[in-house]
C-alpha cells in the first residue's frame, strides 16, 4: 500500500519482478499474468509470467518469463546444499534456454559489472569460473567432440567509465565474431527488500538493462538491440536507501511521509545498502551460476 502523500513507485525501485506485486492475487491469475511456485533438486522457485500489454503495465515489466530461486545464504551453505543448487539452477536455465533457443550450440556469455566494487562483482567473477570450449573446438575437434559440451565463450566488458565503451557494443563485437546462438547475461541487481540481498538469483528471458535498479541505465542488452535470444542472471546485492525507508515507514504503519523525510527519499537517490558479508556473498553467488552454466552448457571442472 503507497503512503497517502506518495505514489509509492517513485520509492520502490527493484529488479526483481517479483518484488512489483505487491497488491496483487498471483494465486488467482488473470490481468496477462501467470504465477507458479514449484521446488527443483529441493529449492524453492516462483515462476512469473508476463504474457502481454495489460500486464505489461499492472507489473512494470516487459513481457515475458521471470524466474527466481530462493537459494540462501550461500557463503554460509555446506558443499552438498551448494551443489543442489547448482543443479537446480542448470536445470532452469536449461529450461528457459530451450524454450529460447532450442538446441543452443554456440552460448556467449557476459559478465557485467566492475569487478572493483564487492556488491557489482558478481559478473566479471563468475566469468573467471566459466569453462571455456571455442578455443577447443578450433584446435582440437576430436577432443571438443568427446566433451559433449556447447561452444561456450565468455567475456567481462567492465563498465563504461573504465572503458569509454557500452557494454552491448563491446558484446555485439564479440557475437559478430563468435556468433552465439544465446547470450547470457550475468549481473548484479537492485532489490526492494534487504531480505532478498544475495539469496535469490532471477532469471529472465527478455534481456537487460545495466545499472537500471541503481538509476544509471545504460542501453539494453537483449534480442532487440543485438539480434541473439539472450537470458539475464541477476543477483540482488543492494538496495536504494530511499527504497529502504519508505518500505519501512509502510512497515510501521506510517499514514503519511513527514516533510522532512520526504525531503530526504527526494534527495537521497545515490545511497545504496549493501550487505556486511558483501564480498562473500558476491564470490559464492558467482561460482554458483558459473557451476550451473557450466553444468548446462560446459563441462564442469568444479570437483
Amino acid at each position: 500500500m503507497a503512503l497517502k502523500n506518495s505514489s509509492g513507485g517513485q520509492y520502490s525501485r527493484t529488479d526483481i519482478a517479483e518484488e512489483c506485486c505487491d497488491g496483487i492475487d498471483l494465486e488467482q491469475g488473470g490481468h496477462g499474468i501467470r504465477f507458479k511456485e514449484y521446488r527443483s533438486h529441493g529449492v524453492p522457485v516462483t515462476r512469473l509470467e508476463i504474457l502481454s500489454g495489460e500486464g505489461e503495465r499492472l507489473i512494470g515489466k516487459p513481457v515475458g518469463s521471470y524466474i527466481t530461486l530462493n537459494v540462501g545464504k550461500l557463503w554460509l551453505a555446506d558443499r552438498a546444499t551448494f551443489a543442489r543448487t547448482a543443479e537446480a539452477l542448470a536445470a532452469e536455465l536449461k529450461g528457459i534456454s530451450e524454450s529460447l533457443c532450442p538446441g543452443a550450440e554456440s552460448v556467449l556469455v557476459a559478465g557485467l559489472g566492475n569487478r572493483y566494487i564487492a556488491s557489482d562483482a558478481i559478473g566479471p567473477l563468475a566469468v573467471r569460473d566459466i569453462t571455456v570450449t571455442r578455443h577447443i573446438k578450433e584446435l582440437d575437434p576430436a577432443l571438443f567432440g568427446s566433451l559433449g559440451s556447447a561452444t561456450v565463450s565468455a567475456i567481462a566488458p567492465g563498465v563504461i567509465g573504465q572503458t569509454g565503451i557500452e557494454a552491448v557494443e563491446i558484446i555485439r563485437g564479440a557475437a559478430e565474431n563468435v556468433s552465439p546462438g544465446l547470450i547470457i547475461a550475468i549481473d548484479a541487481l537492485a532489490a526492494k527488500s534487504i531480505d532478498r540481498l544475495a539469496v535469490t538469483v532471477q532469471l529472465s528471458d527478455t534481456g537487460i538493462a545495466p545499472g537500471s535498479g541503481i538509476g544509471n541505465a545504460r542501453k539494453a542488452i537483449d534480442r532487440a538491440t543485438l539480434g541473439i535470444p539472450v537470458i539475464s542472471v541477476g543477483v540482488p546485492t543492494v538496495v536504494d536507501s530511499s527504497t529502504l525507508i519508505y518500505d519501512m515507514l509502510n512497515l510501521a504503519g506510517a499514514d503519511d511521509i513527514p516533510d522532512c523525510v520526504k525531503n530526504a527519499l527526494d534527495n537521497g537517490r545515490s545511497f545504496f545498502v549493501t550487505l556486511k558479508d558483501a564480498d562473500s556473498a558476491s564470490r559464492e553467488n558467482a561460482k554458483l551460476i558459473a557451476r550451473a552454466i557450466n553444468l548446462a552448457f560446459s563441462v564442469d571442472l568444479s570437483e
